[in-house]
């Protein structure tokens, strides 16, 4: 093989090979992207701030509990004080916890930046208790009195201060009293209160005795409405004449009442894909039947069931978001909960190959095919330069060197490595080689004759 041959083949396989090795370059690059945005593996511990052992908020946690380790997942549960320790437990770097059943309308105590929402999920009703043979209805009717405010620093007092400062009712008007809510039935029917503010579960033991205590009436809010609009994290609940006792008639008439709805939020930086399933878990409580081993719905329930999907106080994640239109992902319905978020995570790491191994796999046979052929076209040009200055009167040294040129010719396209599905093309231009050495043959001999003459 000569120089020249070898200097082609090296020349055609960069040009073959070189597209190739640019396309795997940018593969590598791709894959070095996409893993800038990968997402690590989700811890399978979660901490989520409750309240005390055996509260609603307790009990709801531990259905949650329940759902998350049946997907391989650890949920502790904290316990605390109550929403304003749950927030601060949250907004705290070094707490350890990611998740919070928070009391609606709390957050409004300061911003919520680093926190996000997965929803609102259960109604707690505003109870207003009051002594008296006057019928109240409007929280601005309890100036002059001893007001029950809840516990000091909770979300009771929190709540129920905002609203009395709403309708006209401070210090500087009535005796507002801090106490934890044990102490409300006794304050209340012994006279030392006139009146008190909870936040309560319709089933909660205080409740029920506070129903109990004859002289007690329960306040049917005129302004219900109202306050529903001016304060977004409240909703406008309805507790209906006789549904606390049938025999009894409590209450004695369709009471309007307020309530808020308790969300759970989460921290900003807790791994997606835990958020997913922490709103899945809401779903799923969500979903359970309504009525007991007794038969009837607890009071409130039925409201319950449409908490919403949004929040009025915080951002909502786009996880629970996701959760909320869709359902369970589709990789979770048939895979456990690792494996199918190894798989999404996978999915990131196959755009580099869709996007750039795919179409450089169609082009390198493209290319490749491109310059087979491109190695026939060039000694199609050789061939053709041979004929070029072969005529009548081409004298035999000129013969000579022409043949010599056409068996090196031969040689070298012998020597092409080329496959099955060019072989027609190989042997069309072995041909016509055989073509242009036998019109020089005849030039040839004819000259041979015309000498011999």
């Amino acid at each position: 093989m000569s120089a020249g041959s070898t200097s082609v083949r090296i020349r055609e396989t960069l040009l073959t090979m070189g597209p190739l090795v640019i396309g795997l370059l940018l593969v590598a690059a791709a894959f070095w992207a996409a893993g800038k945005f990968i997402t690590p593996p989700p811890p399978m511990h979660l901490v989520i701030a409750t309240a005390t052992k055996g509260s609603p908020y307790y009990k709801i946690a531990e259905r949650y509990q329940e759902h998350m380790a049946r997907n391989g997942v650890r949920l502790e549960l904290r316990e605390t004080t109550g929403s304003f320790e749950n927030l601060r437990l949250l907004k705290d770097d070094g707490a350890g916890v990611q998740a919070a059943i928070l009391q609606g309308g709390i957050m409004a105590a300061g911003e919520t930046p680093g926190l996000l929402s997965l929803g609102r999920i259960s109604y707690e009703p505003l109870w207003i208790f009051y002594r008296g043979e006057q019928r109240l209805d409007r929280l601005s009717q309890l100036a002059g009195k001893r007001i029950l405010v809840g516990p000091q620093g909770g979300g009771t007092q929190f709540l129920s201060t905002r609203l009395l400062a709403a309708s006209g009712i401070a210090a500087e008007n009535a005796t507002l009293v801090s106490m934890e809510l044990p102490d409300y039935v006794d304050a209340l029917a012994s006279g030392k209160a006139d009146a008190g503010f909870l936040v309560l579960a319709p089933d909660a033991r205080t409740i029920q005795r506070l129903f109990a205590v004859g002289d007690l009436k329960l306040m049917s809010l005129s302004q219900a409405d109202a306050y529903s609009q001016r304060f977004p994290f409240l909703s406008r609940i309805e507790l209906k004449q006789g549904i606390v006792d049938f025999g009894r008639n409590i209450p004695s008439a369709d009471t309007s009442m307020v309530a808020t709805l308790a969300a759970v939020a989460v921290r900003e930086d807790l791994h997606p894909a835990l958020a997913n399933l922490l709103t899945q878990a809401i779903l799923v409580e969500r979903s359970q039947p309504l009525v007991g081993p007794n038969g009837e719905a607890p009071i409130f329930q039925r409201l319950a069931e449409s908490a919403s999907a949004s929040d009025p106080e915080m951002a909502m994640s786009d996880e629970a978001r996701r959760a909320y239109r869709t359902g369970t992902p589709f990789l979770q319905r048939y895979l456990p909960f690792w494996l199918a978020t190894l798989a999404d995570r996978m999915m990131v790491l196959l755009l580099p190959i869709v996007g750039v191994l795919l179409p450089m796999l169609r082009i390198g046979p493209m290319l490749y095919s491109w310059q087979v052929r491109r190695r026939l076209l060039y000694w199609y040009r050789e061939l053709q330069s041979v004929e070029e200055d072969i005529g009548p009167d081409a004298d035999a040294e000129t013969i000579r060197r022409k043949r010599a040129r056409v068996e090196e010719i031969e040689l070298a396209v012998n020597e092409i490595p080329l496959p099955l599905t060019f072989t027609n093309q190989l042997y069309d231009l072995r041909a016509h080689i055989d073509i242009v050495r036998r019109r020089l043959g005849e030039l040839r001999d004819l000259r041979s004759s015309q000498a011999a003459a």
